[in-house]
């Protein structure tokens, strides 16, 4: 069986093949204005990849914010569900998933099956997501990408008093008019992050194990400084962008096998 999932989210829209259990491809874009559009793409990018057509799969499930707008898709599902689905797939001993993305964070909790047991999201500020990880990295004149491996090179500790993305801006440009590294800056913007998702997380089973997606799973700096504010084990898997699309192409087949 060969089924696809769509991941519509804020900033990027992603979608993976799935042929019986393995992967087959995927493909993650920027967005854009034209949400349809950008779904269309991902999921050409990612049956290409796989050496296959559309009318190869045999269902397709969507899901993010934008899974109302997947024509192609025959069902929709929840992000969290989804998040829930490929997370046990990856790590099926993980009891937490940390998901930071370009406007949003989630955090939710599984039992030993992956089913969800609780969820807090937060849908209403850009503190401690992509977007405000930007915001910063242009403040601090540092490329996106090298945010993580700058910050772990810090020396002292800097506390961050702001988690909004505007007052927070302008409390780092004080910190680099008063002389302070901008590697003690990121990694107290780190922390900030770590300390907002950790209040997320409480009152939730966090786990032995627990797995970080979305694309702020990239920046090493956050990661760290989540494994040591939750005291577990952070995993994260190659592409950290597909978790979501990856548990909707899974539902796809759990919904064909019905």
């Amino acid at each position: 069986m060969i089924t696809a999932g769509v991941d519509i989210g804020s900033l990027t829209a992603k979608a993976v093949i799935l042929r019986d259990k393995e992967i087959a491809g995927y493909a993650v874009i920027p967005g854009g204005a034209d949400v349809t559009a950008a779904a269309g793409r991902a999921l050409g990018q990612a049956l290409e990849k796989a050496g296959l057509r559309q009318e190869d799969l045999t269902a397709i499930v969507a899901t993010g914010y934008g899974r109302e707008k997947v024509p192609m898709a025959g069902k929709t599902v929840t992000e969290i569900t989804c998040d829930a689905r490929g997370t046990h797939y990856l790590f099926p001993e993980a009891g937490m998933i940390i998901d930071i993305g370009g406007q949003d964070s989630k955090v939710i909790s599984l039992d030993a099956e992956g089913r969800v047991l609780d969820f807090t999201m937060n849908d209403k500020c850009a503190a401690g997501t992509g977007r405000f990880l930007e915001v910063m990295a242009r403040a601090l004149e540092i490329e996106l990408d090298q945010l993580g491996p700058v910050s772990l090179k810090h020396r002292k500790t800097v506390v961050i008093s702001s988690m909004c993305t505007v007052f927070a801006e302008s409390e780092v440009v004080s910190l680099i008019a008063e002389g302070y590294a901008r590697e003690d800056i990121l990694n107290g913007l780190h922390q900030a992050i770590a300390s907002r998702i950790a209040a997320m997380a409480q009152g939730q089973r966090v786990g032995k194990v627990i797995m970080v997606g979305g694309g702020v799973a990239k920046n090493t700096g956050v990661v760290k400084a989540l494994e040591d504010r939750l005291k577990a084990k952070v995993k994260v898997p190659p592409e950290p962008q597909i978790v979501a699309a990856l548990g909707a192409a899974i539902c796809a087949q759990e919904i064909v096998n019905r």
